[in-house]
């Protein structure tokens, strides 16, 4: 019997077959809904965790709002949706099976109405009604038990020629994971608009604006030696050239049975007025390669080139085979006995500050840790590399990023209060020029507002208009 076909009447013994709430015809999966919806629950603490919820009851309710209005209009209506506003600076939205939706508060300041955020929402809740995540979930262990089930009767498919077959199969079975199922979820998504009550035409707007917040922050990014924030669903050309995408919203137009949609403009900007904009006070704010923070009242200033990854759990730092991280330890003791005791004997030095003691310990040929005692807590950082050579290399920078640290003046508090938006009305002679003036975002503010008021790349505001600015 051929490898392929022995691994395919394998994974038929293995798994089972359920009724898709889409299509209505019978899917291949490896994951039942209650199953489905352990997994979603179990990992909704994990993203809880990583990102942390945004800390404002009026905003996760009236997205709760949105999202739930939508899903009641799902094809899984009976399932029960949770719908979170996680506190990243990212631009996205994303699902987990079992309906847990969360969106990022980088993303809403780039949305221009409710029917927008309708739009994203939409999206979500249609890859969690196809089951997108399960179907993914089943190609994957499908490949991996192919594996494993043929090559005990199959000697040769643990050869490299035998593998490659079987995981072709593998590669067949998830290649659909791209942009076939992002276009099924904004049809999904255009459909759940309509029945809404909202104009589905709304997927397309809000998808061009976001693909000209990804070309423009790409370009960012690079000069600012960061990943970009780019939203998962968007698709390589522009959403308004979009053939496919133009024939699934006009098809969810006919669904439409209110001449007056909801936009929801006012409505909107009311909930987003004073969001943050930008890394989050609550874990620290970059400004200049410098790492401020406010409830721990420090400030690190990291070296230029270094691109700096700040989450909930952990500050990384990185450049080349180089790498800082950045934590607070639980121990009670002088920091030259926390550094022994934690990484054993080195080379250790001692420096002392008005306001702190710390100590270095070079305890690897390619890693040193420091340790920093300021009132009631330890900071540490650790710089490595990736070889000796490049820690020898970076050594010198990790020790004056080290020796940086310095509780905040009175200037880096207020900078570590971090951006918000705020909503202004713009008057006659109102140009976006002119609001960069006044914008802590530097020489790229008027593209920023011009991006955040859906006027990118040349439009300007005229008055009376609503308009977002950073401030």
């Amino acid at each position: 019997m051929k490898p392929f076909l022995l691994v395919m009447l394998a994974l038929a013994a293995l798994s089972g077959c359920a009724t898709n709430p889409v299509s209505g015809k019978q899917d291949f999966v490896m994951m039942s809904e209650s199953d489905e919806i352990a997994l979603g629950k179990k990992s909704d603490l994990d993203v809880r965790k990583e990102y942390g919820v945004y800390d404002s009851p009026q905003l996760q309710s009236y997205v709760d709002r949105v999202g739930q209005r939508l899903a009641a209009n799902s094809h899984r209506p009976n399932l029960q949706y949770h719908f979170t506003v996680v506190d990243s600076p990212e631009v996205n939205a994303f699902a987990l099976p079992g309906g847990y939706i969360y969106i990022t508060r980088g993303i809403l300041p780039y949305l221009g109405s409710e029917a927008e955020l309708a739009a994203v929402l939409g999206h979500e809740i249609g890859h969690v009604t196809a089951r997108h995540a399960v179907k993914q979930y089943t190609a994957s262990t499908a490949a991996n038990i192919g594996v494993q089930i043929a090559s005990i009767f199959v000697p040769e498919i643990n050869a490299p020629g035998g593998y490659d077959l079987v995981n072709v199969a593998g590669s067949a079975l998830l290649s659909g994971y791209g942009r076939e199922h992002e276009l099924e979820a904004d049809r999904l998504g255009s459909g759940y608009l309509a029945r809404t009550g909202y104009d589905p035409h709304a997927m397309i707007d809000v998808l061009s604006v976001l693909k000209n917040q990804e070309q423009f922050d790409i370009q960012r990014a690079k000069e600012e030696h960061r990943e970009p924030r780019i939203y998962h669903g968007l698709f390589a050309s522009h959403p308004d050239s979009d053939t496919r995408l133009q024939q699934v919203v006009a098809e969810a137009a006919t669904l439409q049975s209110s001449p007056h949609p909801v936009v929801g403009k006012r409505v909107y900007l009311e909930h987003i007025d004073g969001i943050v904009f930008g890394d989050s006070p609550s874990q620290g704010v970059v400004r200049n390669n410098e790492f401020l923070h406010a409830g721990l009242g420090i400030a690190i200033q990291y070296p230029a080139g270094w691109t700096i990854k700040n989450s909930p759990q952990k500050l990384i730092a990185t450049n080349g085979d180089a790498a800082m991280a950045f934590g607070i330890a639980k121990f009670q003791s002088t920091p030259a006995d926390f550094l022994t005791q934690r990484f054993g004997r080195g080379e250790l030095s001692t420096f002392q500050s008005r306001d702190f003691s710390g100590a270095i310990l070079a305890f690897s040929p390619r890693a040193e840790a420091a340790a920093i005692r300021m009132g009631d807590k330890l900071f540490v950082i650790i710089g490595s590399g990736k070889s000796s050579a490049s820690f020898s290399l970076a050594r010198p920078e990790i020790e004056r990023t080290i020796r940086s640290f310095h509780t905040l003046s009175d200037s880096e508090r207020k900078l570590a209060q971090g951006l918000r938006i705020s909503v202004r009305r713009a008057v006659a002679g109102d140009t976006f020029e002119r609001y960069a003036t006044e914008s802590p975002l530097g020489k790229d503010a008027a593209g920023y507002l011009r991006l955040l008021n859906h006027a990118y790349p040349d439009g300007e505001p005229h008055a009376g208009d609503e308009i977002k600015v950073v401030e």
